[in-house]
């Protein structure tokens, strides 16, 4: 019994954070922040259904595959979300007026590639 409140507690805010990753994506202003927001939503909304799943379901097939779907989830959504990022900055896509700070700007491997295309 408790086990399945607690799983149905999972999916349920692993739901929350799919829905407000999906406001961040239509709300945000550039493609940096909408970036962020979809990263945060796979990574906590997806890994926290998959979780809960796996509290329901328990140690069976059903189970540890979805265990190990929050394990590949962890691993890849940040590298991917990174290598995005980054692929936008170096194909000078802008940001948005009100940033504050650019560290990819200051990035010398930037300046350095930047120089041998040119």
């Amino acid at each position: 019994m408790i086990r399945e409140t607690i799983g149905m507690a999972f999916i349920f805010v692993g739901i929350a954070f799919d829905f407000f990753g999906v406001l961040g994506l239509v709300r945000l202003p550039d493609v940096y922040n909408r970036l962020q927001a979809a990263t945060k939503c796979v990574t906590f909304g997806s890994a926290g259904i998959l979780f809960g799943t796996f509290l329901l379901e328990g140690f069976t097939s059903f189970g540890f595959k979805a265990l190990l779907g929050v394990a590949f989830i962890f691993l890849t959504s940040p590298v991917a979300a990174h290598a995005i990022s980054r692929a936008a900055h170096r194909a000078r896509i802008p940001l948005t007026e009100g940033t504050v700070v650019d560290a990819y700007e200051d990035d010398e491997e930037l300046k350095v590639n930047t120089v041998i295309k040119k």
